[in-house]
């Protein structure tokens, strides 16, 4: 208590959003208690754990010392002071308060129910053996058995006491295989499946190093977990499960990256050419720290909203607009990654129920250390796989057995001893005293030199299981005894650390004592509290039908009660963030189509991550070509050469583009052009919404194709076909780009009668088509009658390799290329110390190189190669049209034979 330095405080206005009022402010040893003057509402009740942040602000205009408070639960409130000194003294209580320095402070020991809860049979709600009973061990099968190798936690310190591992298996070798697993976590026995005798077993990261390190027991191990479907010493030996042996899979729950890097640190994955008879998968799901940040974000962008809709309040506390106004940025919740690290977790899921149920197979997971994903995972696939873990008391038998006794991290992960970086001073008021600030000060740079290792500890992964449980039950409604209310309120006292369920780290914390009574007999269970009758009435789903989980109904929607979620149907948790659906998810509207769900625009798309892909602008056939790029870089195809000249034959341009709707990006082909869907331009396009400049555009017909459906012309899918469709449409308008560029470059068609005579009437040369826009454009007056000079028209001092053939020494300066000749072909001054371009030679031979983007096709068997001895060259005159010159036009194609060789007068690709 002498934390405390206020117990009560009257006259303080609580600013939540949406409302304001005035009350008394109380402070306990465990609870921050508000109480509405004259007010119907009920009291508001906070446990210092459940305070994730508190920020001091300045004093306002008015006088008041606001105090804002940011609880885990995502609500926030503002407590406004008539004083300073009371807003400073509440301050500092609450921090004394809620910083705890053992979790014996916390107030799961000092709790005691009034009245009290009718039964206290919640630390004994999990038996190990007669949960395994249940799914058959013993019974069913005799392949696997207990082991107390780990009765005194000296085995595996993270680990139950009570451990289920294959008969084959001795406690000799586990002990040497426990060697080859990070902190001894081996593969142990986590689910049998009721359908067949599939399983789902759990262990940590192999350690495999650098060294690729190896261990025959380990590897017995996983032989016997993947072989107990038919061990000899099953009665059911004769059963055979066709598949089984195939599907077998290890899942590493992390990124390939991720597991490949931990190889440094002398852990690993499996080396595949020891295990039989499985295969191994990469589920890709990210690290405690990239969720703790993907929530982050969600947090900031709810807390943005909240500022938003605070500044529109009046003095009196009403708003001038509806409640019902949007302002939370859903573009911001997109950015955070987090339904997609959700559906990552559902995906992983699925794969796990689909090998289990369907390929009556087994699956070993992992992750790192294997308390975190790995437990993720396991119990997701347990509540689609069995339907007892879908009750009340199965759900709590599932959170006390994979949760609790395989060693999930609650103290570290949830963060429950908070720190003293969460109390933060908006502000320094100009009439605080200097010591006062001298102590404020001090204490900021106590805070940043103070060691805060287990803040980088805290990750939302008990919250993001719970998210994923709240998925399956919004997809399979009917499936779960319990409803959402009973998720939110296990949300609640995960934090608000009122029982002693959630405050350890593993098993053998809770259940040995430290020098006195054990936390499982001085604190109260969560599950008391959760079975009382009042509880659960307000938690029992009234649209629970258990007739949908019988094995043998042959109805046509029969399951046997399996449940397959669909990962890409996830929204955010509207009700756990104090939200409405529209605001978070945005509005959906259910098409005409049985069973197709449209979203009115992309930002109403929760899983699809936001991608802009801006249409290039275009300039009219007609314009000249001055005007059309005097404002812009020229654009070049890679070669050196400028697209869009007027000097070579064009294709007809794209139409401009409409904004696109999400209804319209899985229409293969509409009325509406979208540079994000595959439909042809229309001729009745307006100007282009994405470009800089609006010029008109020469419209080009689309092919006449029979009208879809209209289960696919009346609305798009979600996200998946408007994703796929808009990264079609994208490399189809590259495509397209890039070859209206290169035909504008090939000016002459191949189809020439005089492919024997001079370069200058030969198609398919590659032009330098707008050389007006490079200054240093090389034009050729003069050449060898034997050579063919490339030049770089992008590069003025490129050096071109020599002919060794040539007569020209490599380096005396050729006098058609220095300047000393009667027609200069470039304005710059000569450079001595650069090599000169040596002349290459055509030549008939068979053994010459081919190049089709130098030569005409219509050569016949000549072909461009550097001159040997051996090759022939072909005489050749001299011919100054080689590369283009403004305002000289390129001798038109002429037909071979009486027949165009080339119709379409582009060239050859």
């Amino acid at each position: 208590m002498d934390s405390i330095r206020v117990a009560k405080v009257m006259g303080v206005s609580c600013n939540k959003p949406g409302s304001t009022t005035t009350g008394t402010l109380h402070l306990t040893a465990h609870h921050l208690i508000y109480k509405a003057d004259g007010a119907p509402e009920e009291e508001m009740w906070v446990p210092y754990p459940l305070i994730s942040l508190v920020t001091r602000m300045p004093q306002t205009l008015q006088g008041f010392t606001p105090v804002a408070f940011r609880c885990r639960t995502f609500e926030t409130f503002t407590l406004s002071f008539a004083q300073e000194q009371e807003a400073s003294d509440v301050f500092e209580s609450v921090r004394e308060l809620t910083v705890a320095t053992s979790v014996t402070q916390l107030y799961a020991y000092n709790y005691e129910p009034n009245p009290p809860l009718p039964t206290r049979t919640g630390w004994s709600l999990y038996s190990p053996r007669e949960e395994f009973a249940r799914m058959g061990v013993g019974s069913r099968t005799k392949a696997w058995r207990f082991t107390d190798i780990n009765k005194d936690y000296s085995f595996c310190p993270t680990y139950p006491a009570r451990l289920v591992v294959p008969t084959k298996i001795s406690d000799t070798t586990l002990a040497y295989a426990c060697k080859h697993r990070s902190r001894s976590r081996i593969p142990a026995l986590s689910y049998l499946h009721w359908a067949n005798f599939g399983t789902i077993t759990r262990s940590s990261q192999p350690m495999v190093g650098l060294t690729n390190n190896r261990s025959v027991q380990d590897e017995k191990l996983v032989e016997a977990i993947f072989q107990s479907h038919h061990s000899p010493h099953s009665p059911f030996v004769e059963t055979k499960v066709y598949g089984a042996t195939a599907t077998n899979l290890i899942t590493d729950a992390r990124p390939t990256t991720n597991a490949m890097a931990t190889f440094a640190k002398g852990a690993g994955t499996e080396n595949m050419d020891h295990y039989k008879d499985a295969r191994k998968v990469y589920l890709g799901v990210d690290n405690i720290h990239v969720m703790r940040d993907s929530l982050a974000k969600v947090i900031e962008a709810l807390r943005e909203a909240d500022i938003a809709a605070a500044a529109l309040l009046n003095i009196d506390g009403s708003r001038p607009l509806p409640l019902d106004d949007i302002f939370l940025d859903r573009q911001a919740l997109r950015r955070s990654g987090w339904l997609r690290y959700i559906s990552a977790l559902l995906d992983g899921t699925l794969l796990v129920v689909r090998n289990i149920h369907v390929n009556s197979s087994h699956v070993l997971i992992h992750c790192s250390d294997g308390w975190d994903r790995t437990t993720q995972l396991s119990s997701l696939a347990q509540l689609c796989l069995d339907p007892f873990y879908r009750t009340m008391r199965g759900f709590q038998i599932l959170i006390e057995k994979d949760w609790l006794s395989f060693g999930h991290r609650f103290l570290d992960r949830c963060g429950h001893l908070s720190s003293e970086k969460f109390f933060l001073t908006a502000g320094a008021n100009d009439n605080t005293g200097g010591a006062e600030a001298a102590q404020a000060f001090l204490a900021s740079v106590q805070n940043k030199f103070t060691p805060q290792h287990h803040l980088k500890e805290t990750s939302p992964v008990f919250h993001q299981f719970l998210e994923c449980v709240r998925q399956i039950q919004r997809q399979f409604p009917t499936r779960f005894e319990f409803n959402q209310r009973f998720l939110e309120r296990l949300h609640y006292h995960l934090y608000s650390c009122q029982f002693g369920t959630f405050l350890h780290n593993n098993e053998q914390e809770r259940r040995v004592d430290d020098g006195g009574k054990p936390p499982c007999e001085c604190t109260v269970s969560a599950w008391d509290w959760f079975n009382s009758p009042e509880e659960m009435e307000k938690n029992k789903n009234p649209e629970y039908d258990t007739s949908l989980d019988n094995p043998t109904s042959r109805s046509p929607d029969a399951d046997m009660g399996v449940l397959f979620p669909n990962p890409k149907d996830v929204r955010f948790w509207h009700e756990l963030y104090g939200r409405s659906d529209e605001e978070m998810n945005g509005r959906i509207v259910i098409a005409q189509t049985a069973g197709v769900e449209t979203i009115e625009s992309a930002d109403d798309d929760p899983i699809a991550p936001p991608a802009e892909i801006p249409s290039e602008p275009q300039s009219s056939p007609s314009t000249p070509p001055s005007a059309a790029t005097s404002d812009r870089i020229p654009q070049t195809n890679g070669l050196g050469t400028t697209l869009g000249s007027t000097s070579s034959p064009t294709l007809p341009t794209r139409s401009e583009r409409l904004p696109i709707t999400r209804g319209d990006s899985f229409k293969p082909f509409g009325t509406v052009n979208s540079t994000y869907s595959l439909q042809p331009p229309s001729s009745e396009s307006p100007q282009s919404e994405a470009g800089p400049s609006s010029l008109p555009h020469q419209s080009r017909p689309g092919p006449a194709l029979p009208k879809l459906p209209d289960a696919f012309t009346g609305g798009g899918l979600r996200s998946m076909w408007g994703k796929l469709s808009s990264n079609a449409s994208a490399a189809l308008s590259g495509v397209r780009d890039a070859y209206e560029g290169v035909t504008r470059d090939l000016v002459v068609s191949p189809g020439s009668p005089s492919a024997n005579s001079d370069l200058s009437t030969r198609g398919g040369e590659l032009q330098a088509t707008d050389s007006t826009n490079k200054p240093w454009a090389d034009r050729v007056d003069n050449l060898s009658s034997h050579a063919i000079v490339a030049l770089n028209d992008d590069n003025p001092w490129a050096s071109l390799k020599q002919n060794p053939s040539s007569s020209v020494p490599r380096t005396q300066p050729l006098d058609h290329l220095d300047g000393r000749s009667s027609s200069p072909i470039t304005s710059l001054p000569h450079d001595p110390t650069v090599a000169q371009p040596t002349p290459l030679s055509y030549s008939s031979s068979p053994f010459a190189i081919s190049r089709p983007y130098l030569s005409t096709p219509s050569r016949g068997s000549d072909t461009f190669h550097a001159s040997t001895p051996s090759a022939l060259p072909l005489p050749l005159s001299r011919s100054p049209s080689l590369v283009s010159v403004p305002g000289v036009e390129s001798p038109p194609s002429q037909p071979l034979n009486g027949q165009q060789s080339d119709p379409l007068g582009v060239g050859w690709l």
